[in-house]
Order: structure tokens, then C-alpha cells, then sequence
């Protein structure tokens, strides 16, 4: 037991050690998240659902954002993408972000999560 309670809080197991099991052993679409349409579906839904809060370019700066603590994430910066894996990103976007004003997003099948998630990915990619 003792050994079990060390793995837990030492912080073994990966960068998605800290997400419910369900979440840690989700299978990543490589190929989804590589593709340009399916970031651009993700685009459509950043754009109609994300924006008023984190901006039109994923900069964190939507019309929503003045005011909230803390700020919305900012997507363009390239170390988000860099410090983040994908089960992170649909995690936050299904069940929400802990401690901030990001909502869980149940309306999103789990194709358009990986969508949002592609395009999340990519901004901070595509912004240098």
C-alpha cells in the first residue's frame, strides 16, 4: 500500500499522471491530430465556441477575457504547445479547467474534442 501511495504522489507515470485513469490510457489519433482538415474543423469550433474568451487568434485576448483570473491561456505562445500533451488538452476541454473560468465542454462529441485539441496544438506552431 505504501508503495502505491508513493507512485501516486510522486509523480510517476508521465506527464498525464495526473489525469483520471479514463483520460491517462485514451488512445491519441496521430492521424487526426496531424491533419489539416481536421484542424480546421477545430478552427470552426475555436471560432464559434473559444473565442470570446480566448480570442480569434488564440491569444487569450477575447472580449470575454478582461477581467478573469487567471487570464485565458494563450495558445500562440509556442511553449503551450510544447509543455502540454493531447490527453491534456481534451481533458480541459471536456471537464473543464480547475481553479479558472474554463468551463467543461459536453456538447463536443469526442471527434470534435480531437479536433479542438489539433487545432489548440497547432496554434502556438503557426504563431512564431
Amino acid at each position: 500500500m505504501m508503495l502505491a501511495t508513493w507512485l501516486l504522489f510522486s509523480g510517476c507515470g508521465g506527464p498525464d499522471a495526473d489525469l483520471p485513469a479514463h483520460y491517462r490510457n485514451l488512445t491519441v489519433p496521430g492521424e487526426l491530430l496531424a491533419s489539416e482538415a481536421a484542424r480546421e474543423r477545430g478552427h470552426a469550433l475555436f471560432l464559434k465556441h473559444c473565442a470570446i474568451c480566448h480570442g480569434v487568434h488564440g491569444d487569450g485576448r477575447g472580449i470575454r477575457s478582461e477581467g478573469l483570473d487567471p487570464a485565458p491561456m494563450d495558445f500562440t505562445n509556442p511553449e503551450f504547445s510544447k509543455s502540454v500533451t493531447p490527453r491534456q488538452v481534451f481533458y480541459w476541454i471536456q471537464n473543464g479547467v480547475p481553479g479558472t473560468a474554463m468551463p467543461a465542454w459536453k456538447i463536443f462529441t469526442d471527434r470534435e474534442t480531437w479536433e479542438l485539441a489539433a487545432y489548440v496544438l497547432s496554434v502556438g506552431k503557426t504563431h512564431r
